[in-house]
């Protein structure tokens, strides 16, 4: 079983920037895709930012061009890095890894428990 746990979350005002931080109890290099989803009231969990493990990227339109997503496979370790954040990108983030050399699937992942991100107007 893989564990998943997060950090980083917080409050922060429009314009600013976050990065929240994913570690995995075992080795993420070469088998595993993994991501970030983001889900707040309302609303259906959308898929934001995920890497495969050969590192191709995929980004949700809506953070396009303001989130970056990196991984550290020597420390176990999934990051999505946020600028110029927005209120609607008030969320709960959860990361997750899917064992897989293909695309990340949400349907097969493990998840993390979420981190609250906050942004104020």
């Amino acid at each position: 079983q893989v564990q998943l746990v997060e950090s980083g979350g917080g409050l922060v005002q429009a314009g600013g920037s976050l990065r929240v931080t994913c570690e995995a109890s075992r080795r993420t290099s070469g088998a595993y895709a993994l991501g970030w989803y983001r889900q707040s009231p309302g609303k259906e969990r959308e898929l934001v930012a995920a890497i495969r493990w050969n590192g191709g990227a995929y980004y949700a339109d809506s953070v396009k061009g303001r989130f970056s997503i990196s991984r550290d496979n020597a420390k176990n370790t999934v990051y999505l890095q946020m600028n110029s954040l927005k209120p609607e990108d008030t969320a709960i983030y959860y990361c997750a890894a899917d064992r897989t050399r293909g695309d990340l699937n949400s349907n097969r992942a493990y998840w993390g428990q979420g981190t609250q991100v906050t942004v104020s107007s």
